[in-house]
């Protein structure tokens, strides 16, 4: 004989129910990182593993990922240089190489170089081509009318591969560029494969080092949009010809307070 069902006894809930959510969960809305995830007992959930690793994946790809040419320039005309990394392995575990052009890109871009250009431009996949191929052509887009208001001459973007950031100081020396721009693929996060990054360097010498750069960096449609990453490199770039310097000398946000014509109080202190 069945047992009567007690009224008191509350229904089996969902499965999606089964699982409780961490009262931080709230906190998730505000930002991609791995917060208040939640739990299964003891154990993380099944959806937030996989999760995990599924962005891993991402991260992986993005490093070693051959760079689509097509997706990334489109109808930009661009110059392609090599450095003297000759594979993504060696890149990798050989830093130094990826900042030396092979003598034939810097022989081939000398013979180019006329009376010089006031930029030179290096776009480079970095640690994540698919940051390149993702951001590159919107950026240029936003970035081509901007650089005629300013009235600065630039050469035809250059791509190479396996280069490092110093690599875009060997590019403007041998184009007798007056500064150098390298727009690269950042190290991947996990939740931002996908990161572009911008380094500005006034008078690049062979010998540069990183605190004569500014650095604009998370440059995709989740992090710092085209338009303001192309306000703040204008800013910079009309500061650092006005001024002479660039890097720990140049001020992102004095920079931006400044409209173009007004005083330089604040950059002067």
């Amino acid at each position: 004989m069945a047992c009567p069902r007690n009224p008191a006894h509350a229904p089996v809930p969902p499965a999606d129910d089964l699982v409780p959510e961490d009262f931080w969960a709230g906190l998730r809305s505000w930002t991609d990182a791995r917060i208040a995830l939640g739990r299964a007992g003891v154990s993380q959930r099944t959806r937030d593993v996989l999760a995990f690793q599924l962005d891993h994946a991402r991260a992986r790809d993005a490093v070693h990922q051959v760079l689509d040419r097509e997706a990334a320039f489109g109808e930009i005309e661009f110059l392609e240089v090599e450095s003297r990394a000759p594979d993504r392995t060696v890149f990798l575990q050989r830093p130094d190489l990826g900042r030396l052009l092979t003598p034939e890109s810097e022989a081939m871009l000398k013979a180019r170089a006329d009376d010089g250009v006031d930029v030179a431009f290096t776009v480079s996949a970095g640690l994540s081509s698919t940051a390149v191929e993702k951001n590159f052509q919107p950026f240029w887009r936003e970035l081509a009318p901007a650089l005629e208001s300013l009235g600065l001459s630039a050469a035809p973007p250059c791509y190479a591969e396996q280069g490092r950031v110093a690599l875009g100081d060997r590019v403007a020396l041998a184009l007798k560029a007056r500064m150098a721009v390298v727009l690269i693929g950042e190290r991947p996060g996990l939740s931002s494969p996908d990161s572009m990054g911008i380094y500005m360097t006034y008078a690049p010498k062979s010998d540069t080092t990183d605190e004569a750069r500014n650095c604009i960096s998370n440059i995709r449609p989740a992090g710092l949009g085209y338009a303001d990453a192309v306000r703040t490199l204008c800013a910079l770039m009309r500061e650092a010809f006005r001024r002479g310097v660039s890097g720990v000398d140049l001020k992102v946000d004095d920079a931006l307070a400044l409209g173009p014509g007004e005083a330089a109080g604040r950059l002067a202190e």
